[in-house]
């Protein structure tokens, strides 16, 4: 009888499954629904993109949302900033979220099952994007919320759109629909949302047919550029957001 690994059990913010063929579908959620993106989110999926990234039994990784919803939900009690030491935690994870998802070597597929507003990077960043034709894309939490998209989105969408549609979209609150995503080359496929996941699985189940180091070294390669981007610009792109998101703060509670 073959056993999960540890990790399937360890991140409440994330089901796993994986079929025999290695093919490992990660289901990010709040309590088995939709995600409420919070701290408790921001801190598993640092560690869980690390732990996919190194079980040499995975082949393919499928990541997902629940319900009808990708990530389109955050509380505004999820994140509690009061000072510098509490951005300074989200400094050092936020380093590491997209760099160790860029850091799994085998090929990710993103399944977008819905509306995608809150981090909808963790799905763009695949090798292949399946898209909800109910999806939506947006950088809600930024700058429309008074805050810089400095980890990561700003990297993200100025590489999928390019310079200046990427501030127009951030700068405007714009919001995409999964065919406009799909015409500006930001997915690649738009389905219905009742056949998003079984599409993710069908291309899966494609993409690894190929010997495993030909799809392992093909994912290597393919993201030499993401990383030399985020190595460059993540760490000054927080800090920048941390200090006006602080600056954000005591104006907003009467300080100068």
């Amino acid at each position: 009888m073959s056993t999960n690994p540890r990790y399937f059990s360890e991140y409440e913010t994330i089901d796993f499954e994986r079929d025999g063929a290695g093919v490992l579908v990660m289901r990010l959620h709040s309590d088995n629904g939709p995600v409420q993106y919070s701290t408790r989110h921001h801190a598993d999926w640092v560690h869980a993109f690390y732990d996919v990234g190194i079980d040499r039994d995975n082949r393919a990784v499928i990541i997902t949302g629940t319900g009808d919803e990708f990530i389109s939900q955050m509380p505004m009690d999820g994140f509690v900033m009061r000072n510098a030491t509490d951005w300074e935690s989200i400094h050092s994870e936020g380093k590491r979220l997209l760099r160790n998802l860029m850091d799994i070597e085998v090929p990710v597929i993103g399944a977008i099952n819905g509306p995608a507003t809150v981090h909808a990077e963790l799905a763009l960043l695949s090798d292949i994007t399946i898209a909800a034709s109910t999806a939506t894309f947006q950088d809600a939490p930024h700058y429309p919320m008074y805050t810089v998209p400095g980890d990561g989105v700003h990297v993200v969408w100025n590489e999928l759109l390019g310079p200046n549609r990427a501030s127009y979209f951030v700068l405007t609150g714009q919001t995409l629909s999964a065919e406009e995503a799909k015409a500006l080359g930001v997915v690649n496929e738009v389905v219905s949302p009742d056949q998003v996941l079984t599409r993710a699985r069908e291309l899966a189940a494609q993409i690894i047919q190929v010997p495993p180091l030909v799809s392992r070294y093909t994912r290597t390669v393919t993201t030499l550029k993401w990383k030399r981007l985020f190595d460059d610009a993540l760490g000054y792109g927080l800090a920048l957001e941390g200090l006006a998101t602080l600056d954000t703060i005591a104006r907003m509670s009467g300080g100068n």
